[in-house]
């Protein structure tokens, strides 16, 4: 027997429909994808946000800032240097 609760979670973001919606794979993030039969398209329900909060980028900014390289607070952050650096030019406009 089916479970009708995923049942009416499983909601087409392009068509709308309910019905026809087959489990697909994974993506990359490990979260279950779907599939419409209706119009074609692949969907996850809900997809994990792949950012850093506001904290750490204001922090970044700030060790920036203060002396350090974007490599070196890439480094002390253990995050890639181009995220650093894309948030040191949006910051200068």
């Amino acid at each position: 027997m089916k479970n009708n609760k995923t049942e009416q979670l499983r909601k087409c973001p392009h068509c709308g429909k309910t019905e026809h919606q087959i489990k697909a794979g994974f993506n990359a993030s490990g979260t279950q994808r779907y599939k419409c039969k209706e119009c074609g398209k692949q969907y996850t329900l809900e997809p994990k946000k792949h950012e850093y909060s506001e904290q750490t980028r204001e922090l970044a900014l700030k060790i920036y800032y203060s002396g350090v390289s974007a490599r070196g607070v890439a480094r002390i952050l253990k995050m890639n240097k181009s995220n650093i650096a894309n948030w040191i030019k949006k910051t200068k406009k």
